[in-house]
């Protein structure tokens, strides 16, 4: 009997699995669709650019329908004529509100890639990293810092910032905007040089880390994930857990890549809603949903 009820929930849990996959999958294609741009190296303009999509979407990628949101912050803040932004305010307000950090696990195109490199077979998958608490903090002194401060106040002379995280840190764009820019347009080939091999090495630390961990970028380093944090006791999507069911058995916090503590915090700032402590209680004591009550039934 617990043989059956094992395989059944690996059945659940693999199922859920490839749901999110594919959901992930059609996202990114379907935000990333101006494959004319990835074939003659230049960046799409149509009017949709203005308009910020949920993940961690690189502007400059050549096939990309729609902006980065923090990409797109960092725009406003770095401009000599600073202004506050009400379409940003307002997107990270939706957004985050209505999916939390959802967004990572489900829409987010650097989230896809991590996914399927972790897949990569290791030896050893680190499950904890040495000073994980602590680490999760750099997210948020990066966007403070790299995303915010450096942007206002470090100017040139006509006062125009830059947008530094974008510029120095994320291995997003490398990935999706730099590599198919430099493949296919023979004027940036002429321009690269130190910068792009630094943004090389921090795309390949980032692309060995995440054979081994689960989602390195996601849980210290990414920016919009920490907005997204910020959200997730307040989203109108969050996990559920019924009291009159949970047995404390833990297993939905064994099964958790992100190592959350389910059953002690539902609605931590690193949860990425994925499922996988759903698809891993056997009492059906969770599940996520739309609802805005206590996410603590009793």
């Amino acid at each position: 009997m617990a043989r059956a009820f094992n395989k059944s929930r690996r059945l659940v849990s693999a199922g859920r699995d490839r749901l999110r996959l594919w959901v992930q999958i059609v996202f990114t294609a379907a935000t990333n669709g101006y494959f004319k741009g990835f074939s003659e190296g230049r960046i799409y303009t149509g009017t949709s650019k203005s308009l910020c999509l949920p993940g961690l979407n690189c502007y400059s990628c050549p096939g990309a329908l729609g902006s980065c949101p923090i990409g797109s912050l960092q725009a406003v803040l770095a401009s000599r004529n600073f202004s506050i932004s009400f379409y940003l305010t307002g997107f990270f307000l939706l957004v985050g509100t209505l999916l939390g950090r959802i967004v990572c696990g489900w829409l987010c195109p650097f989230g896809l890639i991590q996914d399927l490199i972790y897949r990569i077979p290791f030896l050893r998958k680190i499950k904890k990293v040495p000073g994980d608490r602590v680490l999760r903090f750099v997210k948020y002194g990066i966007l403070l810092v790299f995303v915010i401060l450096l942007p206002m106040f470090v100017v040139d002379i006509v006062g125009q910032g830059e947008p530094w995280f974008c510029k120095w840190i994320c291995p997003s764009g490398t990935l999706m905007a730099g590599w198919p820019l430099v493949f296919r347009n023979e004027g940036i080939q002429q321009a690269v040089g130190l910068l792009f091999l630094w943004k090389n090495a921090i795309l390949f630390l980032f692309i060995f880390l995440s054979v081994i961990i689960y989602r390195p970028f996601c849980k210290y380093i990414c920016p919009l994930g920490a907005i997204y944090g910020l959200f997730n006791r307040v989203s109108f999507i969050r996990l559920r857990i019924d009291r009159s069911r949970c047995v404390h058995c833990h297993a939905c916090t064994r099964a958790c890549k992100m190592n959350v503590q389910v059953e002690e915090n539902p609605d931590s700032m690193e949860c990425i809603r994925c499922g996988s402590c759903v698809s891993a209680c056997g009492q059906k004591a969770l599940a996520i949903r739309a609802d805005r009550r206590d996410s603590q039934l009793r």
